[in-house]
């Protein structure tokens, strides 16, 4: 194994063990602001994930998947904050 195949493996468990506490955070969380800051998290770590992909195969291939990801991250975190403003302010 080459020093570049074991820092991607390192990798992978790391964000596969963060993925797993996301996750279960998701599920678990008390209230929807902890499953919305969980969704997030999980959107990052994909994200990571895919761009350490990127940089360990040298190619870009994936960008436009992360470009995606990265505004449904955006777009869901806003519109999650103004649904919970709203309730606060009912």
């Amino acid at each position: 194994m080459t020093t570049l195949e074991l820092i991607g493996l390192a990798a992978g468990v790391m964000f596969g063990v963060g993925a797993i506490a996301a996750i279960v955070r998701v599920i678990r969380g008390p209230s929807i602001l902890d499953r919305a800051l969980a969704t997030d998290v999980l959107l990052a770590i994909a994200m990571c994930a895919l761009g350490t992909e990127m940089a360990i195969n040298r190619h870009t291939d994936t960008l436009i998947v992360l470009l995606v990801l990265a505004l449904f991250a955006i777009l869901g975190s806003i519109a999650i904050a103004r649904f919970i403003g709203k309730q606060d302010a009912s």
